[in-house]
């Protein structure tokens, strides 16, 4: 379980400390606040120094459309004021791990040759447009163990990578606000089937539809997706059954999906009710308490945030604010009389 973080020149953030991390994290903030930032910061730091997850960032997004060259033309979008000329640096404490210390740099990703009038050139015709921000390098440590190099970089309509032998610290998964893959979904359930504790899923279903008897990966319409028996002639297509209970099924699996790792979910409270909020908490520090699993979340929600306080206990919950003001940043972490106070009061911890 990751217990600080330190980030440093990343997206909205030119310097950010998190103390007092817990095994469910929920981060409350205005818009561009950086709550999804914070979530991209573990997301890469947890990869250790994968590059394949700068574009997968932008996949969360919704950047990623046809061309890479959107994507790789966004890169710069990674770096404080969107200043390549800045090193990200991202540091974590781990209960077991030690420190985890990713850094990023954008880098120029191919040689150039110097010809007589002294000019600089590249060396071949698409390394025109592949300025500083179109190519990144990763430098991954932990402890004081000597660091892992990788790389990536546009070439063309690809993308070049080289990848180091680092062993990736922390199984990760994060989760969009909204979209997801049904035939994932299937996938993750039929995983969790073969190790016999598909029940965790069923009773969290049951939150939102008690007549729910039963779950299964199924192929019968040619994709495989969760079918349900809620007790009609046939089973029924999970997605049918509404957005709230297809958000419940993606974070249980997703904990499911990253045992001793963590769980990235942006605007959890997509799609549930508030009258559920309290009971969907408890399914999922049951999950992750079953698979060892950290979680971080964000809202805009005043509700998930009470819901969260009354039904988790101190020793597994944190709630954190963050703000931005003049280029500065902070993370306010509260305790429970802190939260207390706040609800009683009206305060507003959004």
């Amino acid at each position: 379980m990751l217990t600080r973080m330190a980030i440093r020149n990343f997206r909205v953030f030119n310097r950010l400390d998190v103390e007092d991390l817990a095994p469910i994290n929920l981060f409350t903030g205005l818009n561009n606040a950086g709550k999804t930032s914070l979530l991209e910061a573990v997301f890469l730091l947890s990869g250790g120094g994968n590059p394949e997850l700068a574009i997968n960032i932008h996949v969360v997004r919704g950047l990623a459309a046809g061309s890479v060259q959107p994507v790789a033309g966004l890169w710069k979008e990674l770096f404080a004021d969107l200043d390549v000329g800045k090193r990200i640096e991202i540091c974590a404490t781990h209960q077991s791990l030690g420190t985890l210390t990713l850094g990023v740099e954008a880098a120029l990703p191919h040689p150039v040759e110097t010809i007589a009038n002294g000019e600089d050139i590249p060396d071949s015709p698409d390394a025109v447009t592949n300025a500083p921000g179109r190519g990144l390098s990763f430098s991954f440590q932990r402890g004081r163990a000597e660091a892992a190099q990788s790389h990536i970089q546009v070439k063309g309509q690809n993308f070049e990578l080289r990848r180091s032998t680092a062993e990736v610290p922390l199984p990760v998964t994060m989760l969009a606000a909204r979209g997801g893959s049904i035939h994932d979904d299937a996938v993750s359930l039929a995983k969790l089937r073969r190790e016999k504790r598909s029940a965790l899923l069923l009773e969290a279903l049951q939150i939102m539809e008690p007549k729910l008897q039963s779950i299964e990966d199924n192929s019968a319409t040619g994709q495989p997706m969760i079918w349900g028996d809620v007790g009609l002639p046939e089973l029924v297509p999970l997605p049918v059954m509404g957005e709230g209970m297809t958000r419940i099924a993606r974070i249980v699996l997703a904990i499911s999906s990253a045992p001793n790792g963590i769980v990235l979910v942006d605007e959890i409270e997509n799609g549930l009710h508030h009258t559920v909020l309290e009971k969907v908490w408890r399914a999922v520090a049951e999950a992750a308490r079953q698979f060892e699993t950290q979680v971080f979340a964000t809202t805009h929600s005043f509700e998930c945030a009470q819901a969260a306080h009354q039904a988790l206990p101190q020793a597994v919950f944190r709630l954190h604010r963050l703000e931005a003001e003049d280029s500065k940043n902070r993370c306010i972490t509260y305790g429970p009389d802190a939260i207390d106070g706040s609800f009683e009061h009206g305060f507003d911890v959004r």
